[in-house]
């Protein structure tokens, strides 16, 4: 789980996109495949008892959802927002691998921001290629 499911090219442009759009609000970043699982970045003030496991079962799930909104009239699916009491989630999958990123309160201005630059990233960067296949 720790350091090996991420390219760290990947992880860095990861990091810097979301430190770019989310500023100090960024509470963690988590990568994830159907297979592996690493926590890129937790604020300091933030303690490790999350269950991130717990958290990508439940993310994962995304890669099988997205199809059930193909072809609707709200457009292709971007990503996922949710809201807790104490921040938000912001899943975006792209092909077979995904990100999660937790933040204090925000607009969704910067919501779609973080959502475009997550996208590109995930999209620059093939599953293949974060494998070192």
């Amino acid at each position: 789980m720790e350091g090996d499911a991420i390219d760290q090219t990947l992880a860095d442009e990861l990091l810097s996109v979301c430190r770019t759009t989310v500023g100090d609000e960024l509470r963690s970043i988590s990568y994830f495949t159907e297979d592996d699982l690493e926590q890129l970045y937790l604020r300091s003030d933030l303690d490790r008892t999350a269950d991130l496991v717990g958290f990508a079962e439940h993310e994962r799930l995304g890669f099988r959802s997205q199809s059930a909104y193909r072809n609707s009239q709200l457009g292709e699916y971007e990503a996922t927002i949710r809201l807790f009491e104490n921040g938000y989630l912001s899943r975006v999958i792209r092909g077979d691998h995904g990100v999660w990123v937790t933040v204090d309160d925000m607009s969704m201005e910067r919501f779609e921001e973080l959502t475009s630059a997550l996208e590109s990233v995930l999209e620059s960067h093939d599953v293949m290629d974060v494998e070192g296949e």
